[in-house]
């Protein structure tokens, strides 16, 4: 994984400038609003995936940058609509952005950020462009959706769970990949592969995203160990807990859900919660989240063998392991 980092390190700056020039022309309320979130960091990896994606297939100009960008904003607006919907005040470790603009503000903000990636996909001047990513949004706030109506509910499916992690967080990272194949001109069997690693990444993103809530300190994952379960979320982790846990454990259970759900606040059930997060990691549910991780990179790196060899392709390759092997 060291050369992806070389790679992203020496790309940051670049990504980075062009995301400060753009925000240059919103307007002066909407601007703070942005700039806080977009400080807040992250490894900027789907505009990174772009570029390696439309690097692999052959293009490489400058052009590629305000498309890169289109995905990092595409991807803040979400962040500053979740933490709202979820009740978060931090975000990577600092105050997430409507305890400090409020709650319209912020919310605009998101819109606004939202129509400023649409707009950069628009003027590339290809349909396909402006189609894959209204796509995305949609699949991810059709996930979102989701997961606010399955909220505390314990007899949430696995199949469920993956249909609403795949909306929230992988459509995205797909289109961020598809988009860059779009726009280096490849052929459909290699926009489809692009896709595919694209969609595929991102399912696994969020797994180890969800294990790391159950296995991570606060101080890695910038947010309390067992916050998922507090907002009522039921992920895979839970799920493996939930096969084998006794009756009268998951009846506790579920009548602390549904003190959530009744407007109970989190950090009073918070002891009460304690005991689920420790018996989680007992049986493994983390790891075992990690374990399904796997399985995705691997058909993930798989897509890739329609790419052409070349430093992309492996640094596409190197992605995929830098993913599982996160820890915050």
């Amino acid at each position: 994984m060291h050369a992806l980092l070389q790679y992203l390190q020496a790309e940051q700056p670049r990504i980075n400038a062009v995301l400060d020039r753009l925000l240059a022309d919103l307007n002066p309320l909407v601007r703070p609003v942005a700039e806080h979130v977009l400080a807040a960091g992250g490894k900027r990896l789907r505009p990174l995936l772009l570029l390696l994606t439309a690097r692999s297939l052959g293009r490489d100009d400058d052009a590629l940058y305000p498309l890169a960008c289109s995905l990092e904003y595409l991807h803040s607006a979400t962040l500053l609509h979740d933490d709202i919907l979820d009740g978060a005040v931090l975000r990577r470790g600092r105050p997430a952005a409507h305890t400090l603009f409020g709650l319209a503000p912020t919310i605009l903000a998101g819109d606004v950020l939202l129509a400023l990636g649409n707009r950069l996909m628009a003027d590339a001047g290809d349909a396909r462009l402006a189609v894959c990513i209204s796509k995305s949004i949609m699949a991810t706030a059709t996930g979102e959706v989701q997961e606010i109506a399955q909220v505390g509910n314990i007899n949430l499916t696995l199949a469920d769970y993956l249909e609403i992690i795949t909306g929230k967080t992988a459509w995205l990272l797909q289109a961020a990949c598809q988009c860059g194949a779009i726009a280096a001109g490849a052929t459909p069997v290699q926009e489809a592969a692009a896709a595919r690693y694209g969609l595929d990444l991102g399912i696994a993103f969020q797994l180890v995203d969800d294990a790391l809530d159950y296995d991570a300190t606060r101080e890695k994952a910038g947010k309390p160990v067992g916050a998922d379960l507090l907002e009522g979320k039921v992920t895979m982790p839970l799920l493996f807990y939930l096969e084998q846990a006794p009756a009268a454990e998951k009846e506790v259970l579920a009548g602390l859900m549904a003190r959530l759900r009744q407007g109970d606040a989190p950090e009073q059930l918070a002891p009460l919660f304690a005991p689920f997060v420790q018996r989680v990691a007992a049986c493994g549910g983390a790891q075992k989240t990690r374990d399904a991780a796997r399985e995705y990179i691997r058909t993930a790196a798989a897509a890739l063998d329609a790419f052409p060899a070349g430093r992309e392709k492996d640094m596409l390759l190197e992605a995929v392991a830098y993913v599982v092997a996160r820890e915050r």
